[in-house]
């Protein structure tokens, strides 16, 4: 969910110069409701056309699967091989930006490798599945098969109601019941979520230690769930969020100004009054998802993660999640925020790769202890 609110202010600003948006203008908690109902863009923090140059160098397999609620979901498999994937993440460095920021080369597998498992990755509030690209191969380059999903409202998939990780669970089981059926997920099926994605990835694990309608394939193997960051609650995530951004620097004039004049209308009811409408407008309540419960829910071994420093989701919410599901395990990563976390392979990919080797599959036994991260 990073820069959502940013997104929403530079709306509230444009408004300001706009005499068709007068009403916006008059109505901030509506505009702000309006972008917490929907991402209402792309953050600038993904390099959308470098992820899609680095893509078309592999072969990959994508399309579209339609869900239940008729929404058409993008998903891409990258077989596993070797990459030769060279990534160095620069985030040591520099302002906002930067520390999003990697450097990333790769090559297409010179021969096919026999999928140990499948990996599932879901992608963070106003970003997609290539977002997550470096894990995708970094997890193909140890023998999974890896599927991005684009979540609904991003990417390439359909737009529908958003649900905080609720009803978009609901679309993962649905694509993965029937990429099972097609052969795309083999052996048994981790999944893997950053913030927005984490949460989703809670329900889903969830949802798919259910039983199916019995007209869908039930032979999913679900393994091991790695969730990065995820909030506990929703609206409380919200209320976190909001003024932690209107404290940050920004990045340029223009979110400077934007800022300003948030800072200037904001108080604590605006909020409570975007929080409401958004709960009219996606049928909701935000304040009773509650992502601890699913938690507990969840058959399968859970591995949580969070980043002492985060100020967007904060650390509270990771610690509640632990405290919700005594079997679930949890990381916390100091020097580490929101933005820095789902970069850092070099301190995680070895915790997250044993995590899915060791995990049996759900029902077949205890949660491991995780192997303890690198050293920053």
């Amino acid at each position: 969910m990073p820069r959502l609110l940013l997104l929403a202010a530079a709306c509230l600003l444009l408004a300001g110069f706009t005499h068709s948006r007068t009403r916006e203008l008059a109505d901030p908690a509506g505009a702000l409701a309006a972008r917490l109902a929907a991402p209402g863009g792309v953050s600038p923090l993904l390099p959308s056309a470098r992820i899609e140059a680095l893509l078309a160098t592999v072969p990959s397999r994508s399309g579209h699967v339609a869900t239940a609620d008729g929404v058409p979901v993008f998903w891409r498999a990258l077989d596993p091989g070797d990459y030769r994937m060279h990534y160095a993440w620069l985030g040591a460095h520099g302002g906002q930006r930067q520390r999003m920021d990697y450097t990333l080369s790769m090559r297409a597998p010179v021969r096919a490798v026999a999928p140990r498992g499948t990996v599932v990755l879901l992608h963070g509030w106003m970003m997609d599945g290539g977002s997550l690209l470096p894990w995708s191969v970094e997890l193909a380059q140890r023998g999974y098969r890896t599927i991005t999903l684009d979540l609904r409202n991003h990417g390439r998939s359909g737009s529908a109601p958003s649900g905080y990780g609720t009803r978009e669970a609901g679309d993962v089981v649905a694509v993965l019941r029937q990429l099972r059926a097609r052969g795309e997920v083999t052996g048994p099926l981790h999944v893997m979520g950053v913030s927005y994605g984490a949460a989703t990835a809670i329900f889903a694990a969830r949802d798919l230690g259910g039983p199916s309608d019995g007209n869908e394939v039930d032979d999913l193997q679900l393994g091991g769930v790695v969730a990065m960051e995820s909030f506990d609650n929703a609206g409380r995530a919200i209320r976190d969020m909001v003024p932690h951004m209107l404290q940050r620097a920004p990045d340029s004039t223009g979110e400077w100004l934007a800022q300003a004049w948030l800072r200037w209308r904001f108080d604590p009811r605006l909020l409570d009054a975007a929080i409401a409408d958004a709960d009219r407008r996606l049928a909701l309540d935000l304040d009773r998802i509650d992502v601890g419960a699913a938690l507990a829910q969840a058959p399968a071994c859970v591995l949580l993660i969070h980043g002492r420093d985060d100020a967007h989701v904060p650390v509270a919410h990771g610690r509640a999640l632990a405290a919700a599901a005594p079997r679930a395990r949890y990381l916390e990563l100091p020097g580490e925020d929101h933005l820095s976390l789902p970069m850092r392979l070099d301190r995680l990919a070895p915790t997250v790769e044993d995590w899915f080797a060791r995990t049996p599959v759900t029902g077949n036994g205890a949660c491991p202890q995780p192997l303890a991260p690198r050293h920053g």
